[in-house]
Parts: C-alpha cells; sequence; structure tokens
C-alpha cells in the first residue's frame, strides 16, 4: 500500500503518537487478529510487554492507558477524550478489560502490563509484545508490534517482509516518487506542483472519497486544537508543575494590539498557536499528528499564520498547504524514519519544520525548486537535535521546541522564496544525513529520558 496524504496527518490523542495512538491501535490489531483467528472464547487473560522507549518513557506518554483503551476496541480518531480517563479508571478499579468491548476477562496492571526497562526487540526500539493465555495459562496466541513514529505500527510478520519503513510503492500512482529528486523531475516533466501531483495520487489510492473535505477536515481540528489551548489554564499533569501559558500569552498579544505596541506581532501569534496546541497534547487533548504528536504544533502553527495573514486562496490555498506538507513527509518517512525514539526529535520536530517550511513557500507561489529549497532548510538548521523529555513527559523541553520548529519553517520558506531555487545542499541529502546522524546518536538522546535536559534539569 503507498503512503497517503492522510497517513501524515491522523487523528488522535495526545501525548504522543509513538507511544500513544501507536500502542492504541495496535491494541486494536491484536484483538481483532483474536477474532479473525476465532481465538476468543479461548482467552483467559492477556498480557501487554512494553520494551525500548516503550517502557522507558512510557509512563510520561500515556503509552500504559493507551494500550488498555485499545485492547478495549478505542480507536484514536474516535474515542472521546474526555471519557479516555474514565475508561482507564474504570479497568483499574475493577481489574477487569473488556476486549474489543465483547469479552471481559481480568487484569491486574501491575501483573499483567510490564515496563521491561533496558529491554529491547530487535526490529525498532518501540516495541511491543501483546500475548494471551487460556485457562490453564497456555499461551494461545501471541504477536510483536512496533510503533515506528506517526502512528504508524508494524506487526512482526510486516518487519520481516518489508522492513521497517514498509513498502510504499503502487505499480499504477501516476506520480510515484520516492525522493525530492523524483518530484523535481516528475514536476519539471508534467508542469504540475508538488500538491497537484500529490493529490493525483491520492485518486488511485482510494484511501479517501473527498481528499479535500478530508483535508479541510484536518484543518478543522487543528483549529479547534488551537482554540481550546488559548481558553484553558491551569497545571500540567505529571508532577513537573508546568503551567499552562497559552492563554496568557493570547490576553497579552490582544492587550497589545490594542496599543499598537507589537513589532513583532506575527511572530507572537505563531509562538501562541504552536504553543496551544502542544499543551492540549499534553493533558491527551485531541490533536492531529503532523506528522508526530510530540511535534504536532508546528504544521498548524504554520498554517494558521498562513491563513491569519497571506491566504488569498481560500479553501485551495489550504489544501494546497497540507498536500504540500505531506509529501514532504513521505520523503521523510520512506528514506529515513519520524521517531524520536529512532533518530532524535530531529526526526520529529525536524522533519515537522521541514513540512511546514515547504509548504508555506508553495501556498506564496514558490516553484518546486524553491520548495524543495524551503524544505532542505528547515531540515538542515534541526540536524542533531535530541530528544530528551524531562520525566519523560511530553512538556519540556516539547512544547517550547514547536514554537521554535514553526519560527525556523517561516524563516526556511522566506530564504527560499528570495532564492531561485538553485542551492548547495539538497533535500535528499539532508534527509539522508539526518538519518545518518540519528542512528549515530546515543541511545539516551532517543526518547529514553537518561541523558540532556532529563537528568541535568532536576524533575522536581
Amino acid at each position: 500500500m503507498g503512503l497517503s496524504v492522510l497517513d501524515l496527518f491522523k487523528i488522535g490523542l495526545g501525548p504522543s503518537s509513538s507511544h500513544t495512538v501507536g500502542p492504541m491501535v495496535a491494541g486494536n490489531r491484536f484483538v481483532n487478529e483474536l477474532v479473525a483467528r476465532k481465538l476468543m472464547d479461548q482467552v483467559a487473560s492477556v498480557r501487554v510487554e512494553l520494551f525500548g522507549s516503550l517502557a522507558m518513557t512510557g509512563k510520561g506518554h500515556a503509552t500504559d492507558t493507551a494500550i488498555m483503551q485499545g485492547l478495549s476496541g478505542e480507536q484514536p480518531d474516535q474515542i472521546d477524550p474526555d471519557y479516555a480517563p474514565q475508561l482507564v479508571a474504570n479497568i483499574r478499579e475493577s481489574q477487569k478489560i473488556d476486549l474489543g468491548g465483547v469479552k471481559a476477562i481480568p487484569f491486574n496492571e501491575k501483573t499483567d502490563l510490564k515496563f521491561c526497562f533496558g529491554q529491547s526487540l530487535p526490529k525498532h526500539p518501540n516495541g511491543m509484545t501483546l500475548s494471551v493465555s487460556d485457562e490453564a495459562g497456555i499461551v494461545v496466541y501471541r504477536n510483536n508490534y512496533y510503533s515506528v513514529g506517526g502512528g504508524f505500527v508494524l506487526s512482526e510478520e510486516e518487519t520481516d517482509q518489508t522492513g521497517e519503513t514498509s513498502d510504499n510503492t503502487v505499480s499504477n500512482l501516476p506520480y510515484p516518487f520516492e525522493n525530492g529528486e523524483d518530484l523535481l523531475v516528475m514536476g519539471r516533466q508534467s508542469g504540475l506542483s508538488i500538491a497537484e501531483m500529490a493529490l493525483a495520487n491520492e485518486v488511485v489510492l482510494e484511501r479517501s472519497q473527498d481528499i479535500k473535505a478530508d483535508l479541510l477536515h484536518i484543518r478543522d481540528v487543528m483549529c479547534a486544537c488551537i482554540d481550546r489551548g488559548c481558553v484553558r489554564t491551569g497545571i500540567l499533569p505529571g508532577g513537573l508543575g508546568v503551567k499552562r501559558r497559552a492563554n496568557s500569552l493570547h490576553a497579552d498579544i490582544l492587550k497589545k494590539q490594542k496599543t499598537g505596541d507589537n513589532h513583532l506581532e506575527a511572530m507572537d501569534w505563531v509562538n501562541l498557536f504552536a504553543m496551544a496546541v502542544n499543551e492540549e497534547n499534553a493533558v491527551g487533548g485531541r490533536v492531529v499528528t503532523a506528522p508526530t504528536n510530540g511535534a504536532a504544533g508546528v504544521i498548524p502553527a504554520v498554517l494558521a499564520y498562513f491563513e491569519k495573514y497571506l491566504n488569498k486562496k481560500g479553501d485551495d490555498g489550504i489544501v494546497e498547504f497540507l498536500a504540500t506538507a505531506a509529501a514532504i513527509g513521505m520523503l521523510y518517512k520512506k528514506n529515513a524514519s519520524i521517531s524520536a525514539a529512532e533518530v532524535g526529535c530531529q526526526g520529529e520536530i525536524g522533519v515537522a519544520c521541514s513540512m511546514a517550511a515547504g509548504a508555506l513557500c508553495a501556498v506564496q507561489g514558490g516553484s518546486n525548486e524553491q520548495i524543495e529549497n524551503a524544505a532542505e532548510i528547515g531540515m538542515e538548521h534541526n540536524l542533531g537535535l535530541t530528544c530528551d523529555p524531562i520525566a519523560g513527559l511530553v512538556q519540556v523541553p516539547c512544547i517550547e521546541r514547536n514554537t521554535m520548529g514553526a519560527v525556523k519553517a517561516l524563516n526556511a520558506a522566506r530564504l527560499a522564496l528570495n532564492g531561485d531555487g538553485n542551492h548547495r545542499v539538497h533535500l535528499d541529502e539532508v534527509i539522508q544525513t539526518m538519518y545518518q546522524t540519528g542512528l549515530d546518536m546515543h541511545e539516551k538522546y532517543r526518547e529514553t529520558a537518561t541523558g540532556g535536559l532529563a537528568v541535568n534539569a532536576v524533575a522536581c
């Protein structure tokens, strides 16, 4: 199956696409496999084992609650964020879990959900093993799943067949691009923009009956997340005592508007948009994975900036923005990684910045060559970015890091638009460099909360 625009933009709950959305998807898949194999009648118990980054930062990233929700039949894009905590509370109080919503079995979280600290499965740092046993304690079914970034999940069999990134080609796609150079060559030959080629592929992929309507819905969910983040106050959960700031920042911007005393108003709005989204993400709110939850604020912030200051194309401008961003994100998914557990935060904030920069360049009339340049600049200056969340929470430095990624994207687009599309370093080269850098990066800087700020800033 080829990658769709909708693969890069998924609706789900925070705080992490790898740790929350992915495990919820895996729980659902596991239950569906039990049903398909007609094993549900034999099931008397279920066991969850979390490995690698899922173990090291799973508590702070709500992996434990997400997997319980998934086993209960809940899906990331459909679960009510206000109901989700109550579902988990019910499981913990009753010590029972309703598999797929059809079969209640005993579930003791302390013994049936294990964080395997310091251990990893072989195919990816974000691995988990799900198994069920019968009344005699004999395992009747087991499978490994890998949450490979952005809510993508591969089973053990799928990783054996395709490798981590999966075979993303479809033989009859009109524009079967695998790298940035493909996009530029096909664009010159067809006379189409990157967005137009991506949207033409969607017709063949048949993932959507109306891709434009679906992308506008994605925009609406992003905007709703910004709106919620701007009005809510309080302390973020998890014990760090981080105060929500978007509400007060919003009030400050509005106050300065009345006095005219704000020479960097546009930057303040961008910071606000990104901060609002990621504060919502931190509390488990509904966000759009773009391309991950940890980086969910970058693209909405830049898109909202475009709508506020620049959009003269209406809905067509929104669709062009998101389709361009998704096409760029596909290049990273196919040729590198969007998982901080694998390549550090350069694979999340860096990729989101690259996607947003290319998209903003596109909707301002940039050529395909300028778009590619903007995307390259966006990543080039995020190379080596580590993932070191304090206490394993997607709060510090993650929330502010989204504001920085969004502002960098604006500057990258501006630099590219001031050029003619000719540049020394190309997007494919920077993607390759990002991946190599991530593989060279010490494990403690890859979403384990055992290095960097996570150890040098005391979590109290």
